[in-house]
């Protein structure tokens, strides 16, 4: 398995904290952000991780992480020129995904599970990790039947449909690049994580796990805060970077 961290974007929410460097590596305690995605990939066994940057900060990637080879790992770089939806990961990725199975992680996206089992366990299709939330609009959302499997993924859904978040960890087999290619741009002008989930779930290929600790977007200043808390009190010590 392969994984990728989508650190690109302007970060417009944590302005004027982002008009000098990119969210993903403004400091989270001790570390920069980027390192606690980076740290669930490795602690997976995940040895070869793509870097999608904005192209304004990727000497400053490069700077910081370097080939990875100091934490027995390669990252590999690339540029995404304009935010055009996570599904576009699968798309700037696709000849480093190759034939081999990949774990999408967000780069401002913080967990406090260790997923390394879930992550490694994976045998095709897709999966995905839920956690109840107060503010589901905010984020993609997957509804369950009355037999608690997952019926449909919806992107910031105006009316409730469901609680759960669909965090931003995304375990995938190579033909999510191909269902990328499919997506059309939303109504948000962007190629949609969700339509590409929906696709394997309408194949019956989507796992839904759960996420039992603190999950943190880190993109608002008071997910920030919360996570400079959560990182102190619970994460570091167990860091492998």
């Amino acid at each position: 398995m392969k994984g990728i961290v989508l650190s690109g974007g302007s970060g417009t929410r944590l302005r004027p904290l982002t008009k000098i460097t990119s969210k993903q590596l403004l400091p989270v305690y001790d570390r920069p952000m980027i390192y606690y995605p980076l740290n669930t990939l490795i602690k997976a066994g995940i040895k070869e991780i793509l870097i999608i940057v904005a192209p304004e900060r990727a000497g400053d990637y490069l700077n910081l992480l370097g080939s990875g080879k100091q934490w027995g790992v390669k990252f590999t770089y690339e540029i995404q020129d304009e935010p055009g939806g996570l599904a576009q990961a699968f798309l700037i990725g696709e000849n480093f995904i190759d034939d081999d199975d990949v774990a999408l992680i967000l780069g401002d996206n913080i967990f406090e599970d260790d997923l390394a089992t879930e992550i490694k366990s994976f045998s095709g299709g897709a999966k995905v990790f839920a956690k109840s939330v107060p503010d589901p609009e905010r984020f993609g959302v997957v509804k369950f039947n009355e037999q608690q499997q997952a019926e449909r993924l919806v992107e910031k859904p105006q009316e409730f449909l469901s609680s759960y978040a669909v965090t931003g960890l995304y375990v995938c087999d190579a033909r999510a690049v191909g269902f990328a290619k499919e997506l059309k741009p939303s109504a948000r002008g962007e190629l949609e994580i969700v339509d590409v989930l929906n696709k394997y779930l309408e194949r019956n290929e989507l796992t839904v796990g759960s996420v039992t600790g603190e999950w943190l977007d880190a993109g608002t200043f008071d997910s920030l805060l919360r996570a400079q808390i959560i990182a102190k009190d619970h994460l570091t010590k167990n860091m492998i970077i």
